[in-house]
């Protein structure tokens, strides 16, 4: 998977491409902790994101928490993306645009 990483101000634009699975969810996940301080809003462009499994789900779910109440959305997704959004309850959970 590739994370390519743009702020614009203090808005963190994060684009994934590939796959987020147990491969690639820890990267991502290290990659962020600790970084998020000043940074006020946070978009996941998943155009390029060809699957999710859920260790994906738990480290986008995981980076929410992180964000605390600062506005965090996934946007770009595909339909095999986002069937397993709406089939693990993760639409009602994360802001999918």
């Amino acid at each position: 998977m590739t994370i390519s990483k743009t702020m614009e101000g203090d808005k963190l634009i994060i684009a994934l491409e590939g796959r987020l699975d147990t491969v690639s969810a820890p990267e991502l996940e290290k990659d962020l902790t600790g970084k998020l301080d000043n940074v006020s809003e946070l978009v996941f462009d998943c155009e390029n994101l060809e699957y999710i499994s859920s260790a994906g789900l738990r480290v986008l779910l995981a980076i929410q928490k992180m964000m605390d109440d600062k506005p965090m959305k996934v946007t770009k997704v595909n339909e095999v993306v986002q069937e397993v959004f709406d089939v693990t309850g993760f639409s009602d959970i994360i802001t999918v645009e």
